[in-house]
């Protein structure tokens, strides 16, 4: 049975540490794939009319291609070149619920993630993405520096 691992990527140095990490894990795993996630931070409240709903709707595609194309297939592509299995998903969403749901909704055994360095008032009142997830995740989560 393959072991899965969700990978939360994010566009930056910290994406690509979790993605080393979790390369180097899968290796030791053998019959392993990775599951290479970009949530794209989104709110579904908002009170707007039809027409703005649609120019809403068209801008989350194009969103989702973006990050396809930028961060999620390039990175896809490095992990099936070094001979690892990978897919990759993008979708919209709170960070660490979005990563909750598809770690289950794809069997991953575990998340991993990178730590990023948050700060301000926002990130004291409300925590960060990180950590919300360590806190409310239904499977294992590796926190990498």
């Amino acid at each position: 049975m393959t072991t899965k691992l969700l990978v939360g990527l994010d566009g930056r140095d910290s994406g690509e540490r979790a993605l080393a990490y979790a390369q180097t894990l899968a290796g030791l795993i053998g019959d392993c794939e990775l599951v290479l996630a970009y949530v794209i931070e989104w709110s579904p409240f908002a009170f707007q009319t039809a027409e703005e709903n649609a120019q809403r709707h068209k801008r989350r595609e194009e969103e989702i291609d973006l990050a396809l194309s930028r961060i999620i297939d390039p990175a896809v592509a490095k992990v099936k070149a070094d001979g690892q299995q990978a897919s990759g998903v993008v979708q919209h969403g709170h960070v660490s619920d979005t990563l909750d749901k598809l770690a289950r909704k794809h069997g991953a055994e575990q998340i991993i993630i990178a730590r990023v360095a948050e700060s301000g008032l926002g990130a004291r009142i409300f925590g960060s993405s990180t950590a919300n997830l360590v806190m409310q995740a239904r499977v294992p989560v590796t926190v990498v520096n």
